[in-house]
Protein backbone atom coordinates (compact mmCIF):
# COMPACT_ATOMS: atom_id res chain seq x y z
CA UNK A 1 0.00 0.00 0.00
CA UNK A 2 1.73 3.48 -0.55
CA UNK A 3 2.32 6.01 1.69
CA UNK A 4 0.67 9.32 2.40
CA UNK A 5 3.50 10.85 0.18
CA UNK A 6 1.95 9.84 -3.05
CA UNK A 7 -0.63 12.81 -2.61
CA UNK A 8 2.40 14.69 -4.03
CA UNK A 9 3.55 12.40 -6.55
CA UNK A 10 4.06 12.70 -10.00
CA UNK A 11 2.31 10.87 -12.61
CA UNK A 12 5.25 9.51 -15.63
CA UNK A 13 3.61 8.23 -18.37
CA UNK A 14 6.26 6.70 -20.66
CA UNK A 15 5.56 5.91 -24.31
CA UNK A 16 1.83 5.66 -24.45
CA UNK A 17 2.39 5.32 -28.13
CA UNK A 18 0.30 4.44 -31.25
CA UNK A 19 3.32 2.92 -32.82
CA UNK A 20 3.26 0.18 -30.09
CA UNK A 21 -0.03 -1.09 -31.71
CA UNK A 22 2.52 -2.11 -34.74
CA UNK A 23 2.76 -6.10 -35.03
CA UNK A 24 5.88 -5.58 -35.90
CA UNK A 25 6.94 -5.53 -31.56
CA UNK A 26 5.37 -9.62 -31.81
CA UNK A 27 2.97 -10.86 -28.51
CA UNK A 28 2.15 -8.24 -25.54
CA UNK A 29 0.64 -9.07 -22.14
CA UNK A 30 -1.40 -6.89 -20.65
CA UNK A 31 -4.63 -5.98 -22.25
CA UNK A 32 -5.83 -3.44 -19.50
CA UNK A 33 -2.76 -1.67 -19.61
CA UNK A 34 -4.43 1.58 -21.54
CA UNK A 35 -7.39 1.59 -19.61
CA UNK A 36 -5.39 1.67 -16.75
CA UNK A 37 -3.26 4.27 -17.70
CA UNK A 38 -6.65 6.04 -18.79
CA UNK A 39 -7.90 5.35 -14.82
CA UNK A 40 -4.71 6.67 -13.57
CA UNK A 41 -4.34 9.87 -15.57
CA UNK A 42 -8.02 10.43 -14.71
CA UNK A 43 -7.28 10.02 -10.94
CA UNK A 44 -4.33 12.81 -10.83
CA UNK A 45 -6.21 14.86 -12.71
CA UNK A 46 -9.12 15.11 -10.45
CA UNK A 47 -6.77 16.25 -7.87
CA UNK A 48 -4.61 18.34 -9.34
CA UNK A 49 -1.11 16.33 -9.15
CA UNK A 50 1.31 17.03 -11.83
CA UNK A 51 1.28 14.72 -14.75
CA UNK A 52 4.72 14.12 -17.39
CA UNK A 53 4.18 12.86 -20.95
CA UNK A 54 7.12 10.86 -21.76
CA UNK A 55 7.21 10.76 -25.55
CA UNK A 56 10.05 8.07 -27.73
CA UNK A 57 11.49 9.67 -30.72
CA UNK A 58 13.23 6.92 -32.69
CA UNK A 59 16.46 7.64 -34.48
CA UNK A 60 16.10 4.15 -36.22
CA UNK A 61 15.28 4.08 -39.80
CA UNK A 62 11.94 2.97 -39.95
CA UNK A 63 10.89 2.77 -36.65
CA UNK A 64 6.84 3.05 -35.76
CA UNK A 65 8.20 5.84 -33.17
CA UNK A 66 9.77 7.68 -35.61
CA UNK A 67 9.39 11.29 -35.26
CA UNK A 68 6.70 12.73 -37.76
CA UNK A 69 4.80 9.08 -38.03
CA UNK A 70 1.42 8.28 -37.09
CA UNK A 71 2.63 6.15 -34.61
CA UNK A 72 4.97 8.64 -33.04
CA UNK A 73 1.47 9.71 -31.61
CA UNK A 74 0.55 9.32 -28.23
CA UNK A 75 -2.74 6.85 -27.99
CA UNK A 76 -6.04 7.92 -27.47
CA UNK A 77 -6.14 7.34 -23.60
CA UNK A 78 -3.50 10.07 -23.27
CA UNK A 79 -5.19 13.42 -22.91
CA UNK A 80 -5.55 16.97 -22.02
CA UNK A 81 -1.97 18.59 -21.58
CA UNK A 82 0.63 17.65 -19.08
CA UNK A 83 2.44 19.48 -16.51
CA UNK A 84 5.62 18.32 -18.56
CA UNK A 85 6.37 16.96 -21.83
CA UNK A 86 9.72 15.29 -22.47
CA UNK A 87 11.04 13.89 -25.33
CA UNK A 88 13.80 11.33 -25.79
CA UNK A 89 15.33 8.86 -28.06
CA UNK A 90 16.98 6.00 -25.35
CA UNK A 91 15.26 4.30 -22.53
CA UNK A 92 15.84 6.48 -19.78
CA UNK A 93 12.96 9.46 -19.60
CA UNK A 94 16.11 11.25 -17.50
CA UNK A 95 18.26 11.80 -20.85
CA UNK A 96 15.32 13.20 -22.60
CA UNK A 97 14.66 16.90 -22.79
CA UNK A 98 14.16 18.99 -21.04
CA UNK A 99 16.12 17.65 -18.10
CA UNK A 100 12.83 15.18 -16.19
CA UNK A 101 15.59 15.46 -13.14
CA UNK A 102 15.79 18.93 -12.81
CA UNK A 103 12.19 19.94 -13.58
CA UNK A 104 11.06 17.80 -10.44
CA UNK A 105 13.62 18.87 -8.10
CA UNK A 106 12.98 22.99 -9.23
CA UNK A 107 9.29 21.57 -8.39
CA UNK A 108 10.12 20.16 -5.20
CA UNK A 109 8.82 16.85 -5.89
CA UNK A 110 10.32 13.39 -4.49
CA UNK A 111 7.93 10.60 -5.52
CA UNK A 112 7.24 9.28 -8.68
CA UNK A 113 4.52 6.76 -10.49
CA UNK A 114 5.60 4.98 -13.32
CA UNK A 115 3.16 3.48 -16.07
CA UNK A 116 3.57 3.35 -19.85
CA UNK A 117 4.90 1.06 -22.32
CA UNK A 118 6.90 -1.17 -22.43
CA UNK A 119 6.99 -2.62 -19.06
CA UNK A 120 10.95 -4.13 -19.30
CA UNK A 121 12.81 -1.41 -21.17
CA UNK A 122 11.80 2.11 -20.86
CA UNK A 123 9.52 1.93 -17.66
CA UNK A 124 12.16 -0.43 -15.77
CA UNK A 125 14.76 1.81 -16.80
CA UNK A 126 12.89 4.94 -15.84
CA UNK A 127 11.82 3.27 -12.33
CA UNK A 128 15.93 1.88 -12.05
CA UNK A 129 17.28 5.01 -12.37
CA UNK A 130 14.50 7.34 -10.29
CA UNK A 131 14.99 4.83 -7.40
CA UNK A 132 19.67 5.48 -8.25
CA UNK A 133 18.39 8.88 -8.10
CA UNK A 134 17.03 9.01 -4.93
CA UNK A 135 13.03 9.48 -5.54
CA UNK A 136 10.50 7.50 -3.85
CA UNK A 137 9.02 5.47 -7.22
CA UNK A 138 6.14 3.16 -6.89
CA UNK A 139 6.13 1.41 -10.41
CA UNK A 140 2.14 0.14 -11.85
CA UNK A 141 2.67 -2.85 -12.94
CA UNK A 142 -0.89 -3.42 -14.30
CA UNK A 143 -0.37 -0.22 -15.93
CA UNK A 144 2.42 -1.61 -18.21
CA UNK A 145 2.64 -3.71 -21.27
CA UNK A 146 5.56 -5.78 -22.87
CA UNK A 147 6.29 -7.58 -25.98
CA UNK A 148 7.19 -11.14 -25.79
CA UNK A 149 11.47 -11.54 -26.64
CA UNK A 150 13.62 -13.67 -28.10
CA UNK A 151 16.55 -14.88 -25.62
CA UNK A 152 20.10 -14.98 -26.87
CA UNK A 153 19.06 -18.78 -26.95
CA UNK A 154 16.84 -18.72 -29.09
CA UNK A 155 14.14 -19.28 -26.48
CA UNK A 156 10.80 -17.26 -26.40
CA UNK A 157 9.78 -15.44 -23.54
CA UNK A 158 6.76 -14.39 -22.60
CA UNK A 159 5.14 -11.31 -22.50
CA UNK A 160 3.88 -11.96 -18.53
CA UNK A 161 6.79 -13.39 -18.27
CA UNK A 162 9.30 -10.35 -18.68
CA UNK A 163 6.63 -8.76 -16.49
CA UNK A 164 7.12 -10.75 -13.69
CA UNK A 165 11.12 -10.73 -13.95
CA UNK A 166 10.35 -6.69 -14.16
CA UNK A 167 8.27 -7.12 -10.87
CA UNK A 168 11.10 -8.68 -9.51
CA UNK A 169 14.35 -6.86 -10.15
CA UNK A 170 12.13 -3.34 -8.93
CA UNK A 171 10.25 -4.28 -6.26
CA UNK A 172 11.94 -3.34 -3.11
CA UNK A 173 15.30 -2.62 -4.84
CA UNK A 174 14.42 0.50 -6.70
CA UNK A 175 10.80 1.21 -6.70
CA UNK A 176 7.47 -0.20 -4.75
CA UNK A 177 5.57 -2.09 -7.32
CA UNK A 178 1.84 -1.30 -6.74
CA UNK A 179 -1.77 -1.76 -8.89
CA UNK A 180 -3.67 0.72 -10.54
CA UNK A 181 -6.23 -0.08 -7.63
CA UNK A 182 -3.49 0.18 -4.96
CA UNK A 183 -2.89 3.90 -6.18
CA UNK A 184 -6.36 4.55 -6.45
CA UNK A 185 -6.56 4.02 -2.62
Amino acid sequence: MPDPGIEKAALVLIDVQRGFDDPVWGTRNNPACEANVATLLAHWRERGRPVVFVRHDSSEPGSPLAGGSAGNDFKDVITGEPELLVVKSTNSAFYGEPDLDRWLRQSGIDTLVIAGITTNHCCETTARMAGNLGYETFFALDATHTFERRAPSGRIIGADELSAVTAANLDGEFATVVSTEDLLR
